[in-house]
């Protein structure tokens, strides 16, 4: 019998920039957000400590998405970690850990006082514009596509 496993991550925060979206050399568009969670703790003293962890999103096939997702906007995420490595510029190893967004949900709001654009849920269907920058990122099997576990707890 296989052994089971998950790898589910569940993130509310903030995004940190807008949506920079891609495309790959077939036309997929890959979007990446920074989204950022703050945290808070009282240490043993009573003094008040804040921290804030900033996480990588890649969203697959959903480019009309990215129009929303923009500086400040609070965001619900629900996907899967996934690490990576890449050589950079200078031949270097780097080594990246992302979450690719399965489940995205528009809280509004952006920080700023200002209402945000109601809740929504993620849209399917793109349509694929010709002179947009092309990723170099090879496609993941899935590709975003949402995936129901079932986990005997």
């Amino acid at each position: 019998m296989a052994e089971r496993s998950v790898n589910k991550a569940i993130l509310v925060g903030r995004l940190g920039s807008d949506a920079e979206t891609r495309y790959t050399s077939n036309g997929t568009p890959v979007s990446r957000v920074s989204l950022a969670m703050n945290r808070q703790w009282t240490d043993s003293d009573d003094k008040v400590h804040e921290d804030t962890d900033w996480l990588t999103i890649v969203i697959w096939k959903k480019e009309n998405l990215a129009t929303y997702l923009t500086k400040g906007t609070r965001l619900y995420v629900e996907g899967r970690l996934q690490s990576r490595s890449y050589d950079d510029k200078d031949g270097v190893k780097r080594y990246v850990t992302e979450v690719i967004a399965q489940n995205i949900v528009l809280l509004g709001g952006n920080g700023n006082g200002a209402s945000g654009r109601g809740e929504a849920e993620h849209h399917r269907g793109s349509s694929k514009p010709s002179n947009r920058q092309r990723s170099h990122e090879p496609e993941p099997e899935d590709q975003g596509v949402q995936e129901e576990l079932d986990v005997p707890f």
